[in-house]
């Protein structure tokens, strides 16, 4: 004679209201020990008057479920100058700390790993920024802010990738010095009258990308829409059907809802996009950043338990810094 055996109920899944929005990242098995570093880093965030800023290149179960400001590097900045909050974790890279305690002086800035650094920030110090200028006297030095302290420091005004092309064109100046995105400079040389003396620095994520990658995915995918970021090389952009910044293409996805897209940038992005849009199909070559995926929702969960790491920038750096990001939200 068989025995029925019933099946074991299953258990509810906790946080059920943050794991639909991941659903389809992460695994239903995975769910409880990433929702046990969730609950408690929501529970911190509360005890500490803390919010975290979380970059477009940051994982889904961060970027999704604890992030309280999201987006590229020129939002979170904005934002860092407006929130009231008394602490602040940046889920993001070194220099995007330094920039939101750059805007919040008197406010505690944390990164969960003070390794957490950047390819173009490392390509660039304070003193090259000085032999520029003094090459090229009297010539504006615009810097991306994926730059030191130190380097903004030596610089007139700020810019991002989303807002690059405003910021030099708003000098109304014949000539500007761009640090230290070659390829961004490049980019925006192509779009306007405006003389740009470029840097030599490069993004590992995005300087990997070729024009053959794009013939590829064009042959391998027929029909599918190609967005670039500017820190690829010219000749990728020019074979992009669009390029922008991570919140450009975002908008572009949502805006034009392409039926098949791919995202020349970092690998979370696109995931982070894909979880928003599911009825689109995102073909995925990316490349990851080292640098952003060295933080974690349990070193998050550390930086607010312990208040590590915090970010101090020198104050005759920090007053100089200051002002060129200062000038950049100005100008927006």
């Amino acid at each position: 004679m068989l025995e029925t055996v019933t099946p074991r109920t299953a258990r509810p899944l906790p946080l059920p209201e943050l794991y639909a929005r991941v659903e389809r990242h992460v695994p239903p098995i995975e769910w409880p020990l990433l929702a046990e570093d969730i609950a408690a880093i929501l529970k911190l965030k509360r005890q500490r008057n803390a919010v975290i800023l979380a970059h477009n290149y940051q994982t889904p179960d961060i970027f999704h479920t604890v992030g309280d400001i999201v987006g590229d590097s020129l939002a979170l900045a904005r934002e860092a100058a407006r929130t009231s909050a008394a602490v602040i974790v940046l889920a993001g890279v070194h220099f995007m700390a330094e920039t939101a305690k750059l805007l919040n002086p008197e406010k505690t800035v944390l990164i969960p790993d003070l390794e957490a650094g950047c390819s173009l920030a490392a390509s660039i110090t304070a003193e090259d920024v000085r032999l520029m200028r003094a090459h090229h006297p009297g010539v504006p030095i615009v810097t991306y802010v994926n730059t030191s302290a130190a380097v903004k420091a030596e610089s007139d005004i700020c810019c991002t990738s989303g807002n690059a092309r405003k910021i030099v064109e708003g000098l109304s100046v014949p000539k500007v010095i761009m640090l230290p995105d070659e390829y961004l400079a490049r980019n925006i040389a192509a779009q306007t009258n405006v003389e740009i003396i470029a840097w030599k620095g490069h993004c590992e994520v995005h300087e990997r990308f070729t024009p053959d990658d794009i013939r590829d995915l064009r042959a391998t995918h027929p029909g599918i829409i190609v967005l670039a970021h500017p820190e690829c090389p010219p000749e990728v952009v020019a074979q992009a059907d669009f390029a922008g910044s991570t919140a450009a293409m975002a908008d572009y996805v949502g805006q034009k809802r392409p039926a098949r897209v791919v995202l020349l940038t970092e690998c979370s992005m696109s995931d982070n996009v894909a979880l928003q849009y599911p009825e689109l199909d995102f073909v995925r070559p990316c490349n990851l950043c080292p640098h952003m995926k060295r933080i974690t929702l349990k070193n998050i969960r550390h930086a607010l338990e312990t208040m590590t790491h915090e970010v101090t920038v020198a104050p005759d750096i920090a007053d100089k810094a200051r002002r060129a990001v200062e000038r950049m939200l100005a100008i927006g």
